[in-house]
């Protein structure tokens, strides 16, 4: 991960949980021809977050098209229990797991062990969860996220105080020389009025929904916005 003085172009990680689940394959296929390197899979199971989404069944189906490609599929589990689920996620293909630590009591052993499956490891925070959760633990992470809305929807408006804890979370990386090996992730509210603010407080990955996908423009066309706005990739 760059400094502030010398940043690298921020990444986006499309969301798909505002694609067209009808064309879903269409758009994903969209999506990777235009550029992107890593797809965002949110796996919510109404009990973590007020929603319910996909499994490792969907990871698989979009595995062969993400190697067409050679892009990654990030999988951000939302779920309690996220143990329980690893392995399943790890055969189906996922090329990182993001858990969340206020759903996994034992941090460290999830993040070992989806380290063991092969597979980059990543801890998320919600809004008003303190970085302390996961400060134990940076060492052992390849990916951090911060939710910089309340997880469960997409659509909603950035919370503006995460960028704060997204610039603590930068220093603290920079702290232990961890910031060249783990990446500032930001989920919630990303969209070309916000993505150059979270860049410039220190994300290097960028989640995007809405952004991406809806009926102003094409897939290629939204993320053409989105890389103007701050020189993305």
């Amino acid at each position: 991960m760059a400094t502030a003085e010398a940043r690298d172009p921020i990444s986006i990680a499309p969301s798909i949980l505002n694609a067209d689940y009808g064309h879903l394959a269409d758009r994903v296929r969209e999506t990777f021809a235009a550029g992107i390197a890593r797809l965002h899979i949110d796996v919510m199971d109404g009990r973590f977050v007020p929603n319910i989404t996909w499994g490792p069944d969907l990871v698989a189906s979009l595995r062969p098209l993400a190697d067409e490609f050679g892009a990654i599929l990030e999988t951000h589990l939302m779920i309690v229990e996220p143990d329980l689920w690893l392995e399943a996620f790890s055969t189906a293909g996922a090329d990182l797991i993001t858990v969340h630590a206020e759903a996994a009591p034992h941090l460290y052993r999830t993040l070992q062990r989806i380290h063991e499956l092969g597979r980059r490891a990543g801890a998320a925070l919600n809004p008003a969860t303190p970085i302390a959760a996961i400060e134990e633990v940076l060492g052992e992470l390849d990916l951090a996220l911060v939710m910089t809305v309340e997880p469960g929807f997409g659509g909603q408006e950035l919370i503006a105080s995460t960028l704060d804890k997204v610039r603590r979370l930068h220093a603290a990386l920079e702290a232990r020389n961890l910031g060249a090996r783990v990446d500032i992730e930001v989920d919630g509210g990303i969209h070309a009025g916000t993505i150059a603010a979270a860049q410039a407080a220190g994300a290097t990955i960028a989640v995007a929904g809405t952004a991406v996908y809806n009926e102003r423009g094409s897939v290629a066309e939204n993320l053409g916005l989105l890389r103007a706005a701050c020189g993305a990739t």
